[in-house]
């Protein structure tokens, strides 16, 4: 009976899109439709399925479009017998509608396949990201096992952006090999939903990055956007040490941690 929408479930996810499947876990009394019922919601409030119609529906896809916003499952209960107290039918039952959302996978996407950009990719890996790795080095991106991490891409940023969709939960490394590449690729980045956009290299590496920006016309703002040097503070040397230094950054933003000790 639902196989369309899990067909649309299946799309969702293969495409890194974003839903909410709302599903009615309990109906008492006379409602519009049974226990069982569901409704795929996307973004836009455009939708499959049904919960009811009516006033209560469109209450239903509002939830959705919050919880698509906020990546929190709500659960929300209806009375269903009079309007003028605000209750959105005149049935007389009760509804009670679980709303989960269906996210595209956090991803890591490293540009620049380096010795730094592979271990921030296998790391990145291990802790359960998507992983996109980039070069437009054709030698780089044909590395032994490099494909065993997740996509592997060969070309410039900006076709990059082209062939892979990046979403608000694409967190994006850089890890080129001069000032040049980055300059090349960052506009193109900046018009992306990313919610991170890490350069690696040293503070005068990044002033000589930012200025070459700002001569191209690129906002402040939009400039603002990007962090570097990239990672957190922890001294660290090799590649692997610099690796966990950028992906403990991208964990704390993501979980909206502040990087302190949590040893007062």
């Amino acid at each position: 009976m639902y196989s369309e929408i899990y067909r649309e479930i299946d799309q969702v996810i293969e495409k890194q899109q974003a839903a909410a499947l709302c599903v009615v876990v309990r109906a008492s009394g006379s409602t519009p439709r049974g226990k069982g019922s569901k409704m795929l919601v996307y973004p836009d409030g455009h939708f499959s399925g049904t919960v009811g119609g009516g006033e209560l529906e469109q209450r239903v896809i509002a939830v959705a479009q919050e919880v698509i916003a906020s990546g929190e499952p709500q659960m929300v209960e209806y009375a269903m017998a009079d309007p003028q107290r605000g209750d959105p039918g005149v049935c007389g039952g009760q509804v009670e509608v679980y709303v989960e959302p269906i996210l595209p996978q956090a991803t890591v996407m490293v540009v620049g396949a380096g010795h730094v950009g592979l271990k921030v990719a296998h790391l990145a890996k291990w802790l359960g990201y998507a992983v996109v790795v980039s070069d437009d080095r054709e030698e780089r991106i044909q590395e032994d096992g490099l494909s065993s991490l997740g996509t592997v891409h060969h070309g410039s940023m900006e076709e990059l952006v082209k062939t892979y969709p990046i979403h608000d939960r694409t967190f994006v490394v850089l890890t080129t090999r001069n000032v040049d590449v980055d300059v090349a690729g960052l506009p193109v980045l900046l018009q992306s939903e990313t919610p991170y956009i890490g350069v690696i290299g040293s503070r005068r590496r990044w002033e000589t990055t930012k200025a070459k920006l700002l001569e191209m016309g690129i906002p402040v703002d939009q400039i603002a956007r990007i962090t570097s040097p990239v990672g957190l503070e922890l001294n660290a040397e090799t590649p692997e040490e610099i690796a966990v230094s950028i992906m403990a950054q991208i964990i704390m933003l993501r979980h909206g941690g502040d990087g302190t000790s949590m040893a007062k």
